[in-house]
């Protein structure tokens, strides 16, 4: 296994067993799992994201720590926008939208403002850096436990 793929897997199984909180690179930030669907293979993927809270909405970013390319994750949500997000216990549909102009401009400073890496990874690149706009696709929530991640600043670290 890779070093990507063995903190991705630690961060998954931390999340999950402390109802959405989780230490190393993600430590104090507002974190989801987002579980999609790969664009050609179908098959289910689950990636560790910071998002950044707006009401009933979670947007996330395509950052790939400012590489050239947008991530892989980023082709499948525009491919197959049906998803679910773990968010603390709760296991929400959801609906994957690119935010376009001053919308996304808005999210992206935020986010930035947030957690500055951001605007370094913006920096180190020509492309402008995709927001998805993670939206629950009904009212209804699984709720195994109570409890909700929590939408503060934490320090810089692997960043989607």
């Amino acid at each position: 296994m890779t070093e990507r793929k063995d903190i991705v897997a630690w961060t998954i199984r931390e999340f999950r067993a402390n109802r959405g909180r989780v230490g190393g690179p993600f430590a104090g930030a507002p974190t989801l799992l987002l579980r999609s669907r790969g664009a050609r293979s179908g098959l289910e993927r689950t990636t560790p994201m910071m998002y950044l809270a707006d009401g009933p909405r979670y947007p996330v970013f395509a950052s790939k720590a400012g590489a050239d390319r947008n991530p892989d994750r980023y082709h499948n949500l525009l491919a197959r926008p049906a998803a679910t997000i773990e968010v603390g216990d709760e296991h929400i549909p959801v609906t994957a939208t690119e935010l376009h102009g001053p919308e996304r401009d808005r999210h992206f400073a935020e986010q930035a403002r947030r957690f500055p890496g951001f605007a370094g990874y913006q920096r180190k690149t020509r492309r402008v850096i995709p927001v998805v706009a993670l939206t629950p696709a009904t009212a209804e929530v699984s709720r195994p436990h109570s409890g909700r991640a929590v939408d503060s600043p934490g320090p810089q670290g692997l960043q989607s």
